[in-house]
């Protein structure tokens, strides 16, 4: 049987109207998903860069505790288990949650006063004691952290950021050990304008820190920053190394080094933990420098390492370029943490 033209016409009209339907649906869905995003990205902007840079560690922990109801709120399972997807560590979960269950009866079946109860336990765990700047000059700070981490351009980094405020930097670069690190201050040293002490590949670290702060010294430099080497299929020369370095340094400036700040991956998580603990059985950690903060890290380790080792967070890296390096401020990182991407941020700052 054949269908008469009008028929047809009716039938391909019918099919053009439903295209261009699910067309018109699509453009709209990916508008508003576009428009979400837009929204989301402007209110994480509001934050400081951290607040991107938390992005999974945020979703991490809230993203089971806001699709439960009260009652399982209560139970404070989910929030231990929001903890650990955060990479909070077991040790310092259980703290939490054991800080949670003396608060009185049924606070948590409400999100906004469970959340409030969070940031202060959080602040209180961060809130590690920050020894004074010394008086010294130079200054010297070690830089130290295995192989991998972000160390060298740390170094440049800091370099940048002391610049910024006004004071003359020198950069010692003692990991003779590995060709490209070498080459690699020399172009960070000519970006940041700043000085270079180092020596060809395979000289002793210690003698290359001996010439670094004779030179501080005779020049007046304000700070000096030595780039370590982190080879950790060596853990025990390289620890010795890092031993000889120091009492090196120290001989040829009292006092020194005055900070040993840890470089650590944010990346890696609780193993960050483990290298905190074998550089501090060698030197005396006075900060932790947590780099590659880019929003595909958990930074949950930050509490481990303020809450076990004692030892503050001074800087977090969140990007590539030479200012994406700030002083840590455990305020603005627990409302970032605590911040759910439906809502305003001053409502996660008012919450914390």
């Amino acid at each position: 049987m054949e269908l008469e033209p009008a028929v047809l016409l009716v039938g391909f009209g019918s099919l053009t109207a439903i295209a261009s339907l699910v067309v018109l649906i699509r453009v709209r869905t990916r508008r508003r998903k576009a428009g979400q995003t837009a929204a989301a990205r402007r209110a994480e902007e509001a934050f400081p860069a951290i607040g991107i840079g938390l992005t999974r560690t945020r979703r991490a922990m809230w993203a089971r505790l806001l699709s439960a109801d009260a009652a399982e709120r209560e139970s404070l399972g989910l929030v231990e288990e929001a903890l650990l997807g955060a990479d909070v560590g077991v040790s310092v979960t259980r703290k939490i949650v054991e800080q949670l269950q003396a608060a009185p009866a049924g606070v948590q079946r409400d999100r906004q006063t469970l959340r409030s109860r969070l940031a202060t336990i959080m602040l209180e765990m961060l809130s590690v004691h920050r020894t004074p700047e010394p008086c010294a000059r130079p200054h010297v700070v070690f830089v130290v952290g295995v192989n991998g981490v972000g160390k060298t351009t740390s170094v440049a980094k800091l370099a940048y950021w002391f610049r910024a405020q006004g004071r003359s930097v020198l950069i010692v670069g003692a990991d003779t050990f590995r060709a490209a690190a070498t080459e690699q201050l020399k172009t960070w040293a000519q970006r940041v304008g700043v000085e270079l002490v180092t020596q060809p590949s395979g000289a002793d670290p210690a003698a290359v820190v001996h010439d670094g702060l004779t030179a501080a010294v005779a020049r007046e430099v304000d700070v000096v920053l030595v780039d370590t080497a982190g080879r950790l299929h060596a853990k025990k020369n390289l620890m010795e190394e890092l031993r000889k370095m120091m009492r090196i340094a120290g001989r040829v400036v009292p006092g020194a080094p005055h900070d040993v700040w840890l470089v650590l991956d944010a990346t890696v998580g609780q193993n960050g933990l483990s290298q905190a603990r074998t550089f501090s059985q060698v030197a005396p950690l006075t900060g932790v420098i947590l780099t590659k903060l880019d929003g595909t890290a958990k930074g949950g380790v930050v509490f481990a390492i303020s809450n076990e080792l004692g030892v503050p967070i001074r800087f977090v890296g969140t990007g590539e370029g030479l200012e994406d390096l700030q002083e840590f401020d455990p305020r603005a990182f627990v409302q970032s943490i605590l911040w759910e991407e439906t809502e305003s941020p001053a409502l996660a700052a008012s919450a914390a």
